[in-house]
């Protein structure tokens, strides 16, 4: 499966700390990195420009449609309409780090995927959930934005279980989870909100830790873990047929007593929780809209099923309460 990573002027737009990546590629750092530092090792100096857009036979003006151009590649990043403006990676990444304040937090990996119009920026924060004492879970804030139109910038908690290092995606009913910011003229003005995004870490993060070590509390048998993997995984349409033995249920069954970290989880809603994600973040199939593992459980479909299976967990754990 190809990386996906942004390949331009002789250098992969990855940089790291830490732990080499499962990709095996980018620029190490041996220090917890600045917003500049990181743009410098990631390779993400570049700048995007708003370019109108013309017919290539005639010369004529493509109305209210624009290319968004990366300057010092000049390749086209995207198609956007009139009212979008781009925002320069030093910007954001200069937010990020008012952020999360000097000596707060490692930025632990950034990068670019395809030819850039997608960048992130991961920064894991100080201390960690603790589920029942001896399972933990590693605090990030994951920072995007996307160059192409695609994409608003998000802010958005990413938990990562140490154990397996499976990411924990969320969907809390109710709440606002991620600040999202659009490509408007006023994009600039609520970036600057850092203090909302720092509450939202806060508040989410202790909520977490709530929900987390009640789903460790929550024992369930064989049938209330084949009920949850079906509705996390149900079967398609027979069109009359019967249907066959499910091969991605039956290796969820098999992760959530043989898996990483299950020793710490067995036989509970928690390790259930972690056997989807374990499977989404390591066996799953990728599909058409997927085009690396990084983009699947951060930005696509990987990340809509952990979700799911997240809300999921969560009504069972008010269903008890």
């Amino acid at each position: 499966m190809g990386h996906n990573l942004n390949e331009a002027n002789g250098q992969v737009s990855m940089m790291y700390v830490g732990e080499v990546p499962w990709h095996k590629l980018g620029t190490k750092l041996d220090h917890p990195a600045t917003a500049q530092e990181a743009i410098k090792a990631a390779g993400l100096g570049f700048t995007v420009e708003k370019i109108p857009l013309k017919t290539q036979a005639l010369d004529l003006s493509v109305e209210s449609h624009f290319a968004t151009v990366r300057v010092d590649t000049n390749q086209v990043l995207g198609v956007v309409g009139s009212r979008y403006v781009p925002i320069q990676n030093e910007e954001a990444f200069n937010t990020f780090d008012a952020l999360v304040g000097e000596g707060e937090a490692i930025y632990h990996t950034a990068g670019a995927l395809g030819k850039g119009e997608r960048i992130w920026l991961l920064a894991k924060l100080p201390d960690y959930i603790r589920v029942k004492g001896n399972d933990l879970i590693e605090k990030f804030l994951l920072f995007s934005n996307s160059h192409d139109g695609s994409s608003v910038v998000r802010v958005k908690l990413t938990p990562v279980r140490v154990v397996c290092e499976n990411t924990l995606s969320l969907a809390l009913t109710g709440v606002e989870q991620e600040i999202r910011i659009r490509h408007t003229a006023h994009a600039s003005e609520r970036m600057k909100e850092a203090h909302e995004i720092l509450g939202l870490t806060n508040k989410l993060y202790e909520e977490l830790d709530h929900i987390f070590n009640q789903m460790s509390s929550i024992r369930i048998d064989g049938r209330v873990l084949t009920d949850y993997v079906k509705k996390v995984f149900p079967d398609p349409p027979t069109n009359g047929h019967p249907h066959r033995k499910n091969p991605i249920r039956e290796k969820v069954f098999e992760l959530a007593h043989t898996g990483k970290g299950a020793d710490l989880a067995l036989g509970t809603l928690w390790g259930a929780y972690n056997a989807v994600t374990e499977y989404v973040d390591y066996y799953r199939q990728l599909t058409a809209d997927d085009s690396s593992r990084l983009r699947s459980i951060w930005f696509g479909s990987g990340e809509r099923i952990k979700k799911q299976a997240f809300k999921l967990a969560l009504d069972m754990v008010n269903a008890r309460n």
